[in-house]
């Protein structure tokens, strides 16, 4: 999908860029029975305590019902409605219309065209947007909407222009690249859609001005040195200061800036490489 720059009639739009929304079908509103209300919370609790900083405001948002799994609609064969927008993820959604009548929304693979025939089976087509189970599919293509554990639906590569690799289905698991390099191990018995997630040039936007920024919900940050020292571990001192202690901080005095926060130690046996290329101790 192109990416269009507008004309730099202002400061606030020299570096402002948009979707063309070229893939999406024209005039197509979501489908109503597939919706349900989202209730901004704008960072705040029950008691109006900021419990999430920088968030709140923002346009009014209702969440559509897209389904990851695809499970329940095994081996009837769908058509693709629609390509639509959703404004709560990057990527696209399109909604498939099954032979029985049920409707329902799943990722929009790259490329995938109104009234293309799609499929979720143990052993399907090697087609783009059809799924299947891991150990079906030939080493070497492209895949998204991943599933980590047998029956939880996707959970790998969702974000816009999202794809990993099938490295390898030697051994008992499936040697998978995510577009991080990492190498995870997942079971064959997983289900993956072939190709990538749509909307590939999302990572081309920018935003291009402040008020973009409070659209999507999201409200100005300060720096901790710029506070006053009862508000920040950073804040204090005359002018310009550094941080002025050994290591960054948060707010709230723990680690921050390139701290691992990695604690789960139990999943390191499904990780044969990392992101940096280097093998992981199981």
């Amino acid at each position: 999908m192109a990416v269009k720059k507008v004309k730099p009639i202002s400061n606030a739009r020299r570096n402002y860029s948009k979707y063309t929304f070229e893939e999406l079908t024209k005039g197509k509103s979501p489908e109503k029975r597939l919706l349900t209300k989202k209730k901004e919370k704008a960072g705040r609790n029950s008691q109006g305590k900021l419990t999430v900083r920088h968030r709140g405001g923002g346009h009014k948002k209702r969440l559509r019902k897209v389904d990851f799994s695809r499970i329940a609609k095994l081996n009837i064969e769908g058509t693709v409605t629609s390509i639509e927008y959703d404004p709560n993820r990057t990527a696209y959604i399109m909604l498939v219309t099954y032979k029985d009548g049920d409707k329902r929304y799943h990722l929009a693979p790259e490329g995938i065209l109104e009234g293309d025939k799609l499929l979720c089976a143990e052993k399907a087509k090697i087609k783009k947007g059809n799924r299947l189970k891991i150990k079906n599919i030939p080493p070497g293509f492209s895949i998204c909407n991943i599933e980590m554990f047998e029956g939880r639906g996707g959970q790998l590569c969702r974000s816009a222009g999202g794809g990993a690799k099938l490295a390898s289905l030697e051994g008992k698991m499936a040697h998978i690249e995510l577009p991080s390099k990492e190498v995870r191990l997942v079971s064959k018995e997983c289900f993956a859609t072939i190709g990538v997630v749509s909307n590939i040039e999302h990572s081309n936007l920018k935003i291009g001005k402040a008020g973009r920024k409070r659209w999507m919900g999201k409200r100005p940050q300060v720096r901790g040195k710029a506070m006053n020292p009862c508000d920040h571990p950073h804040g204090g001192g005359e002018g310009a200061t550094s941080i002025g202690m050994k290591h960054p901080k948060t707010p709230w005095g723990l680690p921050a800036l390139g701290f691992k926060t990695r604690k789960n130690k139990l999943t390191n046996k499904y990780r044969v490489r990392d992101r940096k290329g280097r093998q992981v101790n199981k």
